[in-house]
Formats: structure tokens, sequence, C-alpha cells
């Protein structure tokens, strides 16, 4: 599978590690040269474009037309959902994932056709149910607005 994942933070380093070590072809487009530290002894086995990846020559560069996927896994909602929406659009990625930090924004986005997930809403999840003894459910199970935190 040919993958490109925008941001090599905690998440992205560790989804591109995972991918490449599986014999996907993963390329990582990432502002910050010191964040590919990350990457470490795998750096080989990953391709990486240091850039922004809102811009459209840096994503033609990273191959994102021809991508299987994209990730969008910045720190910052506003540039994830606006990759994913231009990856989408104007490239045509059929599977596009976007790390939403803010739960109201990802289930807002969510009803855009977005595939949003929000890490704090599995995490929260799965604890609830490994004290409850309960069994682990689906991603998408978890990852929605509790009902609590809706206003």
């Amino acid at each position: 599978m040919n993958v490109v994942i925008l941001g090599c933070g905690r998440t992205g380093a560790t989804l591109s590690v995972q991918l490449a070590t599986q014999g996907h072809s993963v390329t990582v487009i990432e502002r910050s040269p010191d964040a590919l530290k990350r990457l470490s002894v795998y750096r080989d086995k990953v391709r990486v474009i240091i850039g922004n990846g809102l811009d459209h020559d840096v994503l033609q560069e990273a191959g994102t037309p021809d991508a299987d996927a994209f990730f969008a896994l910045t720190r910052g909602d506003n540039t994830n959902l606006m990759a994913a929406q231009i990856v989408e659009r104007e490239y045509g990625v059929k599977r596009v994932a976007v790390k939403v930090a803010d739960p109201q924004r990802a289930e807002a986005y969510k009803k855009l056709g977005l595939f949003c997930i929000n890490a704090s809403a599995l995490l929260a999840g799965m604890c609830k149910d490994w004290l409850m003894g309960e069994e682990y459910r689906s991603v998408d199970s978890y990852n929605v607005l509790a009902k609590e935190l809706e206003f």
C-alpha cells in the first residue's frame, strides 16, 4: 500500500514505522527536520519530504495523487482538517484519516464525511471498558462525542 502521512510527531512516526516494517511504501511530510529523529533506525525505510503539507507542490512531491491512504496527524486540528479536504477533493484519495484533538470539532467534521479520530474519546472509552472489565469495542464506537460533553 502507498501511504502518505502528514506529521512526524509521536503518532505519525509510530504509524510510519509500523507500516514501513510491514512492507508498505510510506512517505512522511514534516516541517521540522528535528522531528524526524523519531523515525530512529527506520529512517531509511520511510521517504521524507520536508515542507508544509498544505502546499500543493509538497503534496505532489510526496506522491499524494497516487496514495492509497493519507493520514493528517499534526498537532493542529485546522491543519489536519484542511489537508484532509485538499487531499480528498483535489487528489481524489479515497482513504483519508484525520487526527482531531477537539471532540466537538471532530464530531462536526465527521458530519461532513471526514474520518476523524479523537484520541481523547478513544482512550477514555477504552479506559472505562478496562476498568469495568468489559470487552473492547470497535474504534468507531469509542470515536464519538460523549453526551456529557455536548453543549
